[in-house]
Protein backbone atom coordinates (compact mmCIF):
# COMPACT_ATOMS: atom_id res chain seq x y z
CA UNK A 1 0.00 0.00 0.00
CA UNK A 2 0.92 3.38 -0.77
CA UNK A 3 1.08 6.35 1.88
CA UNK A 4 2.12 9.86 1.29
CA UNK A 5 3.30 11.20 4.54
CA UNK A 6 2.57 10.63 7.90
CA UNK A 7 -0.93 8.49 8.20
CA UNK A 8 -3.32 8.98 11.40
CA UNK A 9 -6.27 7.20 12.37
CA UNK A 10 -8.48 7.07 16.06
CA UNK A 11 -6.92 4.98 18.51
CA UNK A 12 -10.10 2.56 18.53
CA UNK A 13 -9.10 1.89 14.98
CA UNK A 14 -5.18 0.38 15.29
CA UNK A 15 -6.37 -3.11 13.69
CA UNK A 16 -7.68 -1.62 11.00
CA UNK A 17 -6.76 -1.70 7.33
CA UNK A 18 -6.19 1.81 6.58
CA UNK A 19 -6.61 3.33 2.94
CA UNK A 20 -5.34 6.93 2.06
CA UNK A 21 -8.00 7.95 0.12
CA UNK A 22 -7.11 11.58 0.48
CA UNK A 23 -3.51 13.28 1.84
CA UNK A 24 -3.92 15.54 4.27
CA UNK A 25 -7.32 17.63 5.51
CA UNK A 26 -9.62 19.67 3.23
CA UNK A 27 -9.97 21.98 5.68
CA UNK A 28 -6.35 22.22 8.05
CA UNK A 29 -7.09 25.59 9.44
CA UNK A 30 -6.85 24.29 13.22
CA UNK A 31 -5.11 26.50 15.27
CA UNK A 32 -4.23 23.37 17.66
CA UNK A 33 -3.95 20.76 15.43
CA UNK A 34 -0.22 19.92 13.86
CA UNK A 35 -1.51 16.83 11.84
CA UNK A 36 -1.98 17.83 8.63
CA UNK A 37 0.08 20.93 8.14
CA UNK A 38 3.05 19.56 5.84
CA UNK A 39 0.26 18.00 3.35
CA UNK A 40 -1.36 20.02 0.80
CA UNK A 41 -4.66 18.36 0.64
CA UNK A 42 -5.24 16.05 -2.23
CA UNK A 43 -7.30 13.31 -3.53
CA UNK A 44 -5.72 10.38 -4.67
CA UNK A 45 -6.44 9.16 -8.26
CA UNK A 46 -9.35 6.27 -7.85
CA UNK A 47 -7.25 4.13 -9.66
CA UNK A 48 -4.41 3.97 -7.46
CA UNK A 49 -7.06 3.66 -4.81
CA UNK A 50 -8.47 0.84 -6.06
CA UNK A 51 -5.02 -0.75 -6.60
CA UNK A 52 -4.45 -0.17 -3.00
CA UNK A 53 -7.58 -2.14 -2.13
CA UNK A 54 -6.85 -4.85 -4.70
CA UNK A 55 -3.38 -5.78 -3.35
CA UNK A 56 -4.60 -5.36 0.30
CA UNK A 57 -7.00 -8.24 -0.13
CA UNK A 58 -4.18 -10.27 -1.18
CA UNK A 59 -2.19 -9.55 1.44
CA UNK A 60 -4.89 -8.60 4.40
CA UNK A 61 -7.50 -11.07 3.28
CA UNK A 62 -9.43 -11.71 6.56
CA UNK A 63 -9.90 -7.77 7.16
CA UNK A 64 -12.64 -7.09 9.59
CA UNK A 65 -12.22 -2.99 9.29
CA UNK A 66 -11.29 -0.14 7.27
CA UNK A 67 -10.93 3.57 7.84
CA UNK A 68 -10.68 5.50 4.99
CA UNK A 69 -7.88 8.34 5.66
CA UNK A 70 -6.72 10.90 5.65
CA UNK A 71 -8.18 13.76 7.39
CA UNK A 72 -11.91 14.24 5.91
CA UNK A 73 -12.87 11.46 3.75
CA UNK A 74 -16.59 12.36 4.20
CA UNK A 75 -15.09 15.64 1.35
CA UNK A 76 -14.38 13.08 -1.31
CA UNK A 77 -16.99 13.16 -4.08
CA UNK A 78 -19.83 10.89 -3.52
CA UNK A 79 -19.32 8.86 -6.86
CA UNK A 80 -15.75 8.04 -5.50
CA UNK A 81 -16.66 7.64 -2.19
CA UNK A 82 -19.30 4.74 -3.45
CA UNK A 83 -17.06 3.33 -6.21
CA UNK A 84 -14.33 3.28 -2.88
CA UNK A 85 -17.23 1.54 -0.38
CA UNK A 86 -18.19 -1.39 -2.94
CA UNK A 87 -14.55 -2.00 -4.04
CA UNK A 88 -13.93 -2.91 -0.16
CA UNK A 89 -16.94 -4.67 0.15
CA UNK A 90 -16.22 -6.69 -2.59
CA UNK A 91 -12.75 -7.10 -1.96
CA UNK A 92 -13.12 -8.29 1.52
CA UNK A 93 -15.13 -11.07 2.57
CA UNK A 94 -15.55 -10.80 6.19
CA UNK A 95 -15.92 -6.87 6.02
CA UNK A 96 -17.46 -5.35 9.45
CA UNK A 97 -16.90 -1.97 9.15
CA UNK A 98 -15.89 1.01 7.51
CA UNK A 99 -15.05 4.37 8.76
CA UNK A 100 -13.87 7.80 8.37
CA UNK A 101 -12.93 11.39 10.07
CA UNK A 102 -15.98 13.50 8.88
CA UNK A 103 -15.28 17.07 9.32
CA UNK A 104 -18.29 19.61 10.48
CA UNK A 105 -17.90 22.15 7.05
CA UNK A 106 -17.55 18.53 4.63
CA UNK A 107 -20.75 16.79 5.83
CA UNK A 108 -22.61 19.98 5.65
CA UNK A 109 -21.70 20.00 2.42
CA UNK A 110 -23.16 16.40 1.83
CA UNK A 111 -27.24 16.60 1.37
CA UNK A 112 -29.26 13.87 4.23
CA UNK A 113 -30.13 11.94 1.00
CA UNK A 114 -26.16 11.55 -0.06
CA UNK A 115 -24.96 10.96 3.76
CA UNK A 116 -28.22 8.24 4.06
CA UNK A 117 -26.80 6.71 0.86
CA UNK A 118 -22.77 6.82 2.30
CA UNK A 119 -24.78 5.13 5.23
CA UNK A 120 -26.82 2.22 3.27
CA UNK A 121 -23.50 1.32 0.99
CA UNK A 122 -21.56 0.54 3.63
CA UNK A 123 -20.30 3.50 6.10
CA UNK A 124 -20.67 3.04 9.19
CA UNK A 125 -19.24 5.07 11.63
CA UNK A 126 -17.74 8.39 11.89
CA UNK A 127 -15.44 10.36 13.89
CA UNK A 128 -16.20 14.35 14.01
CA UNK A 129 -14.05 16.85 15.62
CA UNK A 130 -16.38 18.52 17.46
CA UNK A 131 -13.46 20.42 20.35
CA UNK A 132 -15.82 22.45 21.98
CA UNK A 133 -19.09 23.38 22.41
CA UNK A 134 -18.24 26.90 23.16
CA UNK A 135 -18.79 29.07 19.49
CA UNK A 136 -16.42 32.05 20.43
CA UNK A 137 -13.45 29.70 21.36
CA UNK A 138 -14.28 27.48 18.36
CA UNK A 139 -14.08 30.65 16.42
CA UNK A 140 -10.34 31.26 18.53
CA UNK A 141 -9.48 27.96 17.28
CA UNK A 142 -10.46 27.82 13.68
CA UNK A 143 -12.36 25.17 13.67
CA UNK A 144 -14.85 26.84 11.51
CA UNK A 145 -17.90 26.28 12.70
CA UNK A 146 -19.65 27.94 15.70
CA UNK A 147 -21.12 25.59 17.93
CA UNK A 148 -24.65 25.49 15.83
CA UNK A 149 -23.04 24.48 13.09
CA UNK A 150 -21.26 21.65 15.19
CA UNK A 151 -24.40 20.57 16.21
CA UNK A 152 -26.33 20.80 12.77
CA UNK A 153 -23.15 18.01 11.54
CA UNK A 154 -23.60 16.05 14.04
CA UNK A 155 -27.03 15.64 14.06
CA UNK A 156 -26.94 14.76 10.26
CA UNK A 157 -24.43 11.92 10.59
CA UNK A 158 -26.84 10.94 13.27
CA UNK A 159 -30.01 11.39 11.29
CA UNK A 160 -28.42 9.48 8.44
CA UNK A 161 -27.78 6.35 10.88
CA UNK A 162 -23.81 6.21 11.15
CA UNK A 163 -22.27 5.54 14.49
CA UNK A 164 -21.33 8.97 15.72
CA UNK A 165 -17.78 8.96 17.70
CA UNK A 166 -17.04 12.69 18.62
CA UNK A 167 -13.79 14.14 20.20
CA UNK A 168 -13.27 17.16 22.50
CA UNK A 169 -10.31 18.55 23.86
CA UNK A 170 -10.37 19.87 27.49
CA UNK A 171 -7.83 23.15 28.07
CA UNK A 172 -8.74 24.93 24.78
CA UNK A 173 -9.41 27.59 27.11
CA UNK A 174 -5.94 27.95 28.61
CA UNK A 175 -5.76 28.26 32.44
CA UNK A 176 -8.08 30.02 34.56
CA UNK A 177 -11.97 30.25 34.99
CA UNK A 178 -12.98 29.78 31.71
CA UNK A 179 -12.72 25.69 31.92
CA UNK A 180 -16.25 26.08 33.82
CA UNK A 181 -18.09 27.61 30.64
CA UNK A 182 -16.30 25.50 28.25
CA UNK A 183 -16.94 22.06 30.04
CA UNK A 184 -20.91 23.31 30.85
CA UNK A 185 -21.37 24.47 27.24
CA UNK A 186 -19.34 21.64 25.66
CA UNK A 187 -21.78 18.75 27.59
CA UNK A 188 -25.21 21.14 26.27
CA UNK A 189 -23.97 20.68 22.72
CA UNK A 190 -23.21 16.56 23.27
CA UNK A 191 -26.44 16.29 25.27
CA UNK A 192 -28.32 17.79 22.18
CA UNK A 193 -26.13 15.51 19.46
CA UNK A 194 -26.59 12.54 21.12
CA UNK A 195 -23.63 10.63 19.77
CA UNK A 196 -23.04 6.87 20.74
CA UNK A 197 -19.22 7.82 21.42
CA UNK A 198 -17.27 10.76 23.49
CA UNK A 199 -13.89 11.04 23.84
CA UNK A 200 -12.14 13.54 25.22
CA UNK A 201 -8.65 14.82 25.41
CA UNK A 202 -6.75 16.99 27.22
CA UNK A 203 -4.73 19.84 24.92
CA UNK A 204 -1.21 19.66 25.07
CA UNK A 205 0.83 22.01 22.90
CA UNK A 206 1.74 20.54 19.52
CA UNK A 207 5.25 21.80 17.82
CA UNK A 208 3.91 23.31 14.09
CA UNK A 209 0.72 24.96 15.45
CA UNK A 210 -0.50 28.49 15.92
CA UNK A 211 -0.97 27.61 19.24
CA UNK A 212 2.47 25.99 20.12
CA UNK A 213 4.00 29.18 18.81
CA UNK A 214 1.32 31.61 21.27
CA UNK A 215 2.21 28.89 24.23
CA UNK A 216 6.01 29.59 23.45
CA UNK A 217 5.41 33.35 23.20
CA UNK A 218 3.48 33.78 26.33
CA UNK A 219 0.47 34.18 24.70
CA UNK A 220 -1.18 31.57 26.01
CA UNK A 221 -1.09 29.78 29.75
CA UNK A 222 -1.60 25.99 29.38
CA UNK A 223 -4.40 24.57 32.11
CA UNK A 224 -2.38 23.08 35.42
CA UNK A 225 -3.48 19.69 36.01
CA UNK A 226 -5.60 20.03 38.67
CA UNK A 227 -7.85 22.75 36.01
CA UNK A 228 -7.69 20.20 33.45
CA UNK A 229 -9.23 17.22 35.72
CA UNK A 230 -11.58 19.83 37.29
CA UNK A 231 -13.05 20.44 33.66
CA UNK A 232 -13.51 16.93 33.10
CA UNK A 233 -14.98 16.29 35.82
CA UNK A 234 -17.51 18.69 35.30
CA UNK A 235 -18.24 17.94 31.75
CA UNK A 236 -18.54 14.27 32.74
CA UNK A 237 -21.37 15.72 35.83
CA UNK A 238 -23.18 17.52 33.43
CA UNK A 239 -23.28 14.96 30.30
CA UNK A 240 -26.88 13.62 30.42
CA UNK A 241 -26.33 10.31 27.87
CA UNK A 242 -26.81 7.13 29.44
CA UNK A 243 -25.57 4.10 27.42
CA UNK A 244 -23.08 6.11 25.64
CA UNK A 245 -19.23 4.85 25.10
CA UNK A 246 -17.18 7.25 27.41
CA UNK A 247 -13.21 7.23 27.23
CA UNK A 248 -10.64 9.78 28.59
CA UNK A 249 -7.45 7.73 27.90
CA UNK A 250 -5.58 9.59 25.20
CA UNK A 251 -1.68 10.20 26.47
CA UNK A 252 -2.44 13.59 27.27
CA UNK A 253 -5.37 12.84 29.99
CA UNK A 254 -3.89 12.61 34.11
CA UNK A 255 -6.90 10.47 34.75
CA UNK A 256 -8.17 7.18 32.38
CA UNK A 257 -10.86 6.87 31.57
CA UNK A 258 -13.25 4.07 30.15
CA UNK A 259 -16.51 2.81 30.18
CA UNK A 260 -20.07 3.79 29.94
CA UNK A 261 -22.28 6.86 30.85
CA UNK A 262 -24.75 6.34 33.50
CA UNK A 263 -23.83 2.88 34.71
CA UNK A 264 -19.80 4.30 35.47
CA UNK A 265 -20.32 8.08 35.64
CA UNK A 266 -20.01 7.92 39.25
CA UNK A 267 -16.99 5.71 39.48
CA UNK A 268 -15.55 8.19 36.48
CA UNK A 269 -16.00 11.15 39.08
CA UNK A 270 -14.76 8.99 41.87
CA UNK A 271 -11.65 8.33 39.89
CA UNK A 272 -11.28 12.00 39.18
CA UNK A 273 -11.52 12.87 42.78
CA UNK A 274 -9.12 10.07 43.57
CA UNK A 275 -6.51 12.08 41.02
CA UNK A 276 -7.52 15.68 42.32
CA UNK A 277 -6.68 14.50 45.83
CA UNK A 278 -2.70 14.40 43.81
CA UNK A 279 -3.07 17.01 41.10
CA UNK A 280 -0.68 19.28 42.86
CA UNK A 281 2.12 16.58 42.48
CA UNK A 282 1.45 15.87 39.33
CA UNK A 283 4.04 16.87 36.06
CA UNK A 284 2.14 19.27 33.99
CA UNK A 285 2.12 18.21 30.22
CA UNK A 286 2.96 21.27 28.26
CA UNK A 287 4.78 19.77 24.85
CA UNK A 288 4.04 17.24 22.79
CA UNK A 289 6.53 17.36 20.09
CA UNK A 290 5.37 14.95 17.14
CA UNK A 291 6.92 11.92 16.37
Amino acid sequence: MRYEGGVYRPPGEWQSYILQATVGCSYNKCTFCEAYKKKLYHVKPLSYVLDDIAMASVRYPNTETVFIADGDAIALPMDYLLTVLAALKDAFPHLRRITCYAGPISTMEKTAEQLKQLKENGLGRVYLGVESGDSELLKKVKKGVDAQGMLKAGLALKNAGFDLWVTVIAGLEGSGEGYKKNALLTAELLNAMAPQHISVMTYMATMGTEMYEDVMAGRFKMQTPREALLETRLLVEKLNLPGAHFTANHMSNYRPLKGTLGRDTDLFLCQIDEMLAQADRVKQRTIYRHG
